[in-house]
């Protein structure tokens, strides 16, 4: 990575996507000793939350829940 002229980075895609970060997220720069942190800015959402709120309202089917849940069960 290379630092820009304004002092940004950015964080490789595979790894934004391993750890949940997604775009809009806050994060905090964390001094560790000789080394800097990237973490998620206290107070924001948890991953979950985050993945819920990106999956709401993705579903292509034009079943209720009743029906899904009845075709998952086999009832």
């Amino acid at each position: 990575m290379r630092l820009n002229s304004k002092g940004q980075v950015t964080i490789p895609a595979d790894l934004r996507q391993k750890h949940g970060f997604t775009e809009g997220d806050e994060v905090d720069i964390v001094e560790d000793g000789n080394t800097l942190r990237i973490v998620p800015r206290a107070g924001g959402q948890t991953r979950g939350q985050r993945l819920v709120s990106r999956m709401r309202g993705a579903a292509t089917t034009t079943k209720s829940t009743d029906e899904l849940m009845e075709l998952l069960r086999g009832e």
